[in-house]
């Protein structure tokens, strides 16, 4: 709904979906105008694009590589022509696009030509999230996230990346939306980076080692690597044993089966003394959930779902069913001098949650080798 700032501006919520060409400005002009021909005929031929237009829903921004397209109807409209046109560029392989998505603040401005137009920060932002991907990419600010994480149909597309810099130094909390058929699994590139500068010490430079705070860091995903892999052949080689899902709307009825090669990673325990080491308790369980994320067949319930119960929780049988997971991986993380200590516990909810768990309690020292490794099932 619009309203009227004190200045007399008309601001209104706008959703919307900012797309580009990758590679664009390396291609010759006749191939980038064939390019935008081929993209923006793909775009005219989804649902979500014609019935918003034809609603007056939709306002067309051209951008020079790509284009924004501004909905006014719903938050999911542009997360539905973002599916829609992944489906049709499926038969355009010569394009490779990427695409961003957020909802926020726009206002209608006159062009030079004095020719309705749009504007605002919803517009700026999806372009920075869109910034954060690769091709085939189609992701998602933290608002758009949560609130598609309201309804239980999105629940599974959505997948935390963490936090990206973007123009300015300005960070941002990102998701990446696919399928098993649409959108990039694989995590951008330029998130890889970022996550490089997040290990950067929150102290200053001086005080810290900046040799030891990379080799922790490094220390620590090959832990995650392991744990990860572990916590995948475990729930794979396990028969399934269903668990019932608390049904709100029909009590009585029979409840829904919980898949098995289902898993919720919770937030990990930071152990260290030092509080600005929480960074590696989050690292650890963004690790863990992207590398679970890449196992076929595994539903992984994403970061936004999971980050308000706190660590090593007494309910975990409950939060199981809540979150509709069959298994739930929990754990601390410790990091002194010259060691890193990562204990985790992949509990099987389906079973007695006190008794059922399978641990793993590794460490390493400088020389990157685990000088204690300890694995148990109780």
């Amino acid at each position: 709904m619009a309203s009227t700032s004190p200045s007399g501006v008309k601001l209104e919520i706008g959703h919307v979906l900012f797309i580009d060409i990758v590679g664009y400005s390396k291609l010759l002009i006749t191939e980038q105008s064939e390019l935008l021909r081929r993209l923006s005929d793909v775009v005219r031929e989804t649902e979500q694009f014609r019935s918003a237009e034809a609603e007056g829903k939709l306002v067309r921004l051209p951008t020079g590589d790509g284009m924004a397209l501004v909905f006014r109807n719903s938050p999911e409209a542009p997360v539905q022509c973002a599916l829609e046109l992944s489906t049709g560029l499926k038969a355009h392989p010569e394009l490779k696009v990427r695409m961003g998505i957020h909802s926020g603040p726009v206002n209608e401005v006159a062009d030079v030509n004095e020719r309705a137009n749009i504007t605002g920060a919803g517009i700026n932002i999806a372009q920075r999230v869109m910034d954060c991907g690769d091709s085939g990419h189609i992701l998602l600010s933290k608002h758009v996230a949560d609130d598609l994480e309201q309804y239980p149909q999105w629940r599974s597309y959505l997948h935390d990346l963490g936090e990206c810099e973007v123009k300015h130094g300005v960070r941002m909390w990102v998701v990446n939306l696919y399928t098993d058929a649409l959108g990039n699994s694989d995590v951008p590139e330029k998130f890889q980076k970022t996550k490089e500068m997040q290990a950067a010490p929150a102290t200053p430079a001086s005080d810290v080692n900046p040799a030891r705070r990379s080799w922790s860091w490094i220390a620590a995903l090959i832990i995650v690597a392991a744990l990860a892999a572990a916590a995948g052949f475990y729930i794979f080689s396990h028969r399934p044993t269903p668990i019932a899902a608390p049904s709100a709307s029909a009590p009585a009825a029979a409840a829904a089966v919980i898949p098995e090669k289902s898993i919720a990673v919770l937030p990990f325990e930071n152990l260290s003394r030092d509080p600005d080491n929480a960074y590696f308790a989050d690292g650890i369980q963004d690790e863990i959930l992207t590398r679970l994320s890449k196992i076929a067949d595994l539903k992984v319930i994403s970061r936004t779902s999971t980050q308000h119960y706190k660590s090593a929780p007494d309910n975990l049988r409950e939060i199981a069913k809540q979150l509709e997971v069959a298994h739930i991986v929990e754990g601390s993380v410790q990091k002194s001098a010259d060691s890193v200590r990562v204990n985790v516990q992949l509990i099987k909810a389906a079973n007695d949650c006190q008794s059922h768990r399978r641990a793993v309690a590794c460490e390493t020292d400088r020389s990157g080798r685990k000088s204690h490794y300890r694995q148990t099932d109780r």
